[in-house]
């Protein structure tokens, strides 16, 4: 009893020193490669992205690596694609390979490709439309991201779980004229605008004993800082601090057929103000799942909602996220395991 009193002061602490933030603070610092903060999994989505304390699943990868260290099977698949933002394609898929129910650890490979679609090319230009199509004169170039991420996780104890990701990124924002002073003149020259780098992801799971009551916490996207011209930026690091518990337990229902998984993350980004993660999966007879979330201090989108359909180890899950000025956002994810 006095651990576990020592954990729930501890994670009070934690909730209340992030609290006055999480409505207060406006600007923290400036980002790139936003694109790496945009969820993907559909059932992450559609439960508000609280997803800090989901374990058992290759989808973990994305937001907590050491949630796939409690994976039972020999192989955990997914694939995820959506539409984001105008006409932005996302594709992304996770494995997770687990040698004799995790003894040795569970190693995970995942990737992540952002299409932006077609670009016109424009430049200033003294004629009657202001402007010029350079296109053809930078070779039409297409704005892409991509990722490609290894991870590896491992139960340390029968309640403790630690997991990490080292990941190459790389983000393609096409070529362009830019202008290159020299004494005499300043001469406009074609420059490729793309960069890459290494970045590193780390997570921990505590399983507390009380009941099925689980504590998290994760730090994704720590890299060094890069620029494209004069401005250094880094790569959206966020700080994740978690809780989950399945809401049967309180009120001692029958959990043979029924589960009702309630979770909260709370989060510290860099580049922006604090929010809060909250999220619901009620699951029956471990084949349909119904879900929905909230995220708080966003401006364009705030509720979210999905559902899940399970047999014989394949899984689709489904999320939808509606937008006040954007388009509504619809995910899809297949899941795998044998």
């Amino acid at each position: 009893m006095r651990k576990f009193s020592t954990i729930m002061l501890f994670a009070a602490l934690s909730l209340f020193l992030l609290s006055p933030t999480v409505f207060g603070q406006v600007k923290l610092a400036q980002t790139g490669f936003q694109f790496l903060s945009v969820g993907i999994d559909a059932r992450a989505t559609g439960m508000g992205e609280a997803f800090t304390t989901i374990d058992q699943t290759s989808s973990a990868i994305f937001y907590n690596p050491a949630g796939m260290a409690s994976i039972n099977s020999f192989a955990d698949m997914s694939f995820s694609s959506m539409t984001w933002i105008a006409d932005i394609k996302y594709n992304a898929g996770t494995l997770a390979l687990s040698y004799d129910r995790g003894r040795y650890g569970v190693l995970g490979i995942s990737f992540l490709s952002v299409d932006y679609g077609e670009f016109e090319w424009t430049q200033v230009a003294q004629n009657e439309q202001g402007f010029e199509d350079i296109g053809e004169l930078i070779g039409n170039p297409q704005p892409n991201a991509h990722m490609f991420g290894l991870s590896y996780a491992r139960q340390l104890t029968d309640r403790f779980s630690v997991g990490g990701t080292i990941k190459y990124v790389y983000h393609d924002l096409g070529s362009s004229f830019a202008p290159v002073y020299t004494e005499d003149d300043t001469l406009m020259e074609t420059k490729q605008y793309d960069l890459d780098l290494l970045a590193f992801d780390f997570g921990t799971i505590y399983r507390t004993g009380f009941k099925s009551l689980i504590f998290g916490m994760t730090v994704r996207n720590f890299s060094q800082e890069v620029k494209y011209e004069k401005e250094g930026f880094q790569l959206p690091l966020t700080f994740k601090i978690g809780v989950s518990m399945n809401a049967f337990d309180l009120i001692g229902a029958d959990q043979r057929d029924h589960s009702l998984f309630i979770s909260l993350d709370a989060v510290h980004p860099r580049s922006y103000s604090e929010y809060l993660n909250i999220g619901g999966e009620y699951v029956f007879m471990d084949i349909i799942s119904l879900r929905g979330g909230y995220i708080s201090s966003q401006d364009e989108y705030d509720f979210t909602y999905g559902i899940g359909f399970k047999l014989f180890g394949l899984a689709v899950d489904y999320s939808y996220v509606p937008y006040k000025v954007f388009d509504d956002i619809n995910r899809v994810t297949f899941k795998f395991e044998f």
